[in-house]
């Protein structure tokens, strides 16, 4: 199949696309990987994640960072941001929200391994980390820090 067939394939990369509703009407989207041979880590960054606290209505931000070995799959990256932009507008806790997005691009794109570290930024004064992995990380693959320091506060 030519790269040019595989574009057309999709139905919203290089096209008009509106936010989805919600996590659960966003179509995540996926292309073949022309490296499936090869084991390697595609890191994506969502520093401005924003999802909404369910009891109180109010906005939540976090920094999210997403660590996945791709198997036959490559997820689409305008298909997965503006399934991130789905959340801004979904009431969800935080270990819902990062946990349901590690799982859901996991499952979808039937990675080697995926890991989804969620450092959200504090509410009330403390703020919550969570962190969820597929599995051990399969031996020989390179997986950097995630680059995002522990919450200091002022101190």
């Amino acid at each position: 199949m030519s790269d040019e067939t595989i574009y057309q394939s999709l139905g919203q990369l290089g096209r008009e696309s509106a936010i989805p509703a919600s996590p659960e009407a966003a179509v995540l989207e996926r292309v073949v990987n022309p490296h499936e041979d090869t084991l390697y880590l595609t890191r994506f960054v969502a520093p401005e994640f924003t999802s909404l606290c369910p009891v109180t209505g109010q906005p939540d931000f976090a920094h999210l960072v997403i660590d996945y070995a791709p198997g036959h799959w490559l997820v689409e990256s305008k298909s997965l941001k503006l399934y991130l932009t789905s959340f801004r507008n979904h009431g969800a806790f935080h270990e819902d929200c990062t946990v349901s997005i590690g799982k859901r691009i996991f499952d979808f794109t039937q990675a080697r391994w995926l890991r989804i570290s969620g450092y959200w930024y504090p509410r009330g004064g403390i703020p919550i980390d969570v962190f969820w992995q597929s599995g051990a990380v399969p031996d020989g693959l390179y997986v950097p820090d995630t680059g995002v320091a522990p919450y200091r506060g002022r101190g």
